[in-house]
């Protein structure tokens, strides 16, 4: 049955515009995105078997140019649709922060940082530097690979919080497929960082780690800082 053959208020669109977006599924969603299915399946049809394949939403979403162009149903045109669909996402988020948000509880530092690293397929380190008042001064990733002594230098970091005369920064770095548990290297990088800033008199205030799935930890909230 075609989805126009369906009540009103179980198709998707019809459904996200009277009862709002939360109240769709994941596949009802993606649907909306594909708007038409394949030969023999509707666009929810579709959806699901597609979030089947890539084992949730979020998989399919962090999937690279390859793996999602290769699945059925998908292609070029389809990833610089989603590509431009979770950059307008992450600018809506960022813009908002930007007009004065205060960064004041670990779950906003991990939302900002989830959006700025935590597609990224490579582990990366990202400081946000902050002022008196914790509002966001600037963000920057300044290093990629393995986060440990040898990877991740202090000097770096203090003459990135000197530049822009930060009085306070969070720290973070992605798991890219795995989980958010602090490692021993962590959480010795982390009081290096820490002891260095203070001699600048820049307060450390926490270190993100975020994992997969939208998963991450806060050193400040788990009283590992």
């Amino acid at each position: 049955m075609s989805i126009r053959d369906w009540h009103q208020y179980d198709r998707p669109r019809e459904k996200l515009i009277h009862f709002g977006a939360p109240s769709l599924t994941d596949a009802e969603l993606l649907a909306i995105f594909l708007r038409v299915g394949v030969k023999g399946k509707s666009a929810v049809e579709l959806a699901q078997d597609l979030i089947d394949h890539f084992g949730d939403l979020h998989n399919l979403l962090r999937a690279s140019q390859d793996e999602f162009c290769q699945a059925k149903g998908l292609g070029l045109a389809k990833y610089a649709q989603m590509s431009a669909v979770l950059e307008m996402a992450r600018r809506h988020f960022e813009s908002g922060l930007k007009k004065g948000d205060i960064f004041n509880s670990p779950e906003l530092s991990a939302r900002y940082f989830t959006q700025q690293i935590g597609r990224s397929e490579r582990e990366q380190f990202a400081c946000l530097l902050l002022d008196q008042q914790h509002q966001m001064i600037h963000f920057e990733v300044l290093f990629y690979g393995t986060v440990n002594q040898a990877s991740v230098h202090p000097r770096e970091i203090i003459k990135l919080a000197l530049k822009h005369n930060a009085a306070a920064m969070v720290i973070s770095h992605n798991h890219p497929s795995g989980l958010p548990k602090p490692s021993q290297s962590d959480h010795s990088i982390t009081d290096l960082i820490k002891q260095a800033l203070s001699l600048v008199e820049v307060r450390l205030l926490d270190h993100i780690i975020i994992g997969d799935h939208g998963r991450w930890h806060s050193m400040a909230q788990a009283g590992e800082i």
